[in-house]
């Protein structure tokens, strides 16, 4: 596996230095004020002032920095070392207080200590992520009795699609194996210079919410969405509430699942 998190952690070193200058974070607005998190994970969370938050693969800590502004107490993690020094150096230049870790998420537990009231990951995570069963078992680590897991990630439905073809091409269950394709510029930057090859894995819905169930997590909340917050993929369609679709819109394919759970 070392060599996949390897490959991956490059890729994601180099998205940085273009994802910071990208018109999809818009940094320099951030940094004066605007909120880059979606009305799902607001609505889930609610008020966090006051709340130990530990936000995994937040790559440069937008969303966490988000979030310490809103007045909780955040640890973000990322396997990414320039990620973390941006975060870090973002922190620094808004005067917030929030920490952050570079650690495959996998690995979490013999590079942090600590409990947290909440545990949040969103949008593009699990991918990732080869085994599910050790990600759960680091969350309940991490995570008091009592305390909430959410996450937001885009659809195992909606990653079935090659994009560019516009056909199902991937399966629905993880089958084991990675999955490995040459990435040619990102998501944040199409146009950006990158040729470089990435691994991820697929996981159905069963795959994310059982791993967790097994290790003292009870569902609190379960939603599906026909719409995406981001513009991410090719081919995709803007609505007027400023959210994206793909395909057939009256085919409502679901983007974005959201589980919200509690430990108990």
């Amino acid at each position: 596996m070392q060599e996949y998190f390897d490959t991956n952690k490059k890729l994601w070193d180099i998205k940085t230095d273009f994802h910071k200058e990208s018109e999809f974070y818009d940094l320099e607005n951030f940094k004066t004020g605007k909120n880059p998190l979606n009305k799902i994970e607001l609505d889930a969370l609610g008020d966090v002032s006051g709340k130990s938050l530990l936000h995994l693969q937040c790559h440069f800590g937008q969303d966490s920095l988000q979030w310490a502004r809103m007045g909780a107490k955040v640890t973000g993690v990322d396997f990414s070392s320039k990620a973390i020094e941006l975060a870090q150096n973002l922190n620094t230049e808004l005067g917030l207080d929030a920490k952050f870790v570079e650690s495959n998420v996998l690995e979490l537990d013999q590079n942090l200590e600590g409990k947290f009231d909440i545990v949040f990951t969103s949008y593009g995570t699990v991918g990732w992520l080869p085994d599910l069963e050790k990600w759960a078992k680091v969350i309940s680590h991490f995570l008091k009795p009592g305390g909430t897991f959410f996450i937001a990630d885009f659809h195992p439905v909606l990653l079935m699609f090659d994009w560019d073809k516009k056909e199902l091409s991937y399966p629905y269950f993880n089958t084991g194996e990675p999955f490995t394709e040459v990435e040619e510029g990102t998501y944040a930057d199409r146009d950006a210079p990158i040729q470089l090859k990435e691994y991820f894995w697929l996981h159905g819905l069963s795959d994310i919410i059982r791993p967790l169930m097994a290790n003292g997590m009870q569902l609190t909340d379960f939603q599906e969405f026909a719409e995406s917050p981001y513009n991410c993929f090719p081919n995709m369609t803007p609505l007027e509430n400023g959210m994206y679709y793909y395909g057939k819109r009256e085919l409502k394919i679901p983007h974005v699942y959201a589980i919200k759970m509690k430990k108990v």
